[in-house]
């Protein structure tokens, strides 16, 4: 998997995107995430980066986040969400300095902590990949209310996938909730929506 394949290759998903946004994008649409309500969405996290080193949400003050849970064996809305999150980066010129992006799996039992780390760093080595055990991936999911869901296998050891919401969170230099961001949006009118929320 490189970014070049993904860039080239992947545009075409956006339709299947937009029809499995699901969950996450009627939270936007009803405004259940509108930017009068950001209480109570973000908070402490403990992960695991693709290098095996334990990343916190203090770690990461004083940059922007720009955070999306999904999983690396997603079919279709997250390489696709990726792939704009990336192209994003590339339109935001140097505020995308002030950005860090974060792809938390939803799926720690198939992505380790190698396997996230290069699965992200495939669309941009400046995304994040970062796991945890069950506990702490549910934990973030609840302060971030994230839905989602394993549907797993009649056999153990089959393929699954796993339903979620599919929203980008966009926090503040101090950890803050700021705005959701449209996961099923260009790369253009993604950096846009983002830098109107930046210094």
């Amino acid at each position: 998997m490189t970014q070049k394949f993904f860039r080239q290759v992947l545009p075409f998903a956006g339709l299947l995107a937009v029809a499995a946004i699901g969950v996450g994008a009627w939270l936007y649409l009803s405004g259940s995430f509108s930017e009068t309500s950001v209480g109570g969405i973000g908070g402490p996290f403990s992960l695991t980066n693709g290098a095996g080193q334990t990343v916190t949400d203090r770690d990461l003050r004083g940059r922007y986040l720009l955070v999306y849970f999904g999983y690396t064996f997603c079919p279709d809305v997250c390489p696709t969400t990726l792939n704009e999150v990336a192209g994003a980066l590339d339109k935001l010129g140097p505020k995308a300095a002030l950005l860090q992006p974060l792809f938390i799996t939803v799926d720690p039992a198939r992505d380790t902590a190698k396997v996230v780390g290069e699965y992200a760093a495939a669309f941009s080595p400046q995304i994040i990949g970062l796991t945890g055990t069950p506990e702490q991936i549910a934990a973030v999911a609840r302060a971030y209310r994230v839905y989602f869901t394993a549907n797993k296998p009649a056999k153990a050891g089959g393929d699954y996938t796993v339903d979620h919401s599919s929203i980008l969170y966009l926090m503040d230099k101090a950890g803050r909730f700021v705005a959701p961001i449209r996961a099923d949006q260009p790369a253009e009118q993604m950096a846009m929506e983002i830098a109107k929320h930046m210094d």
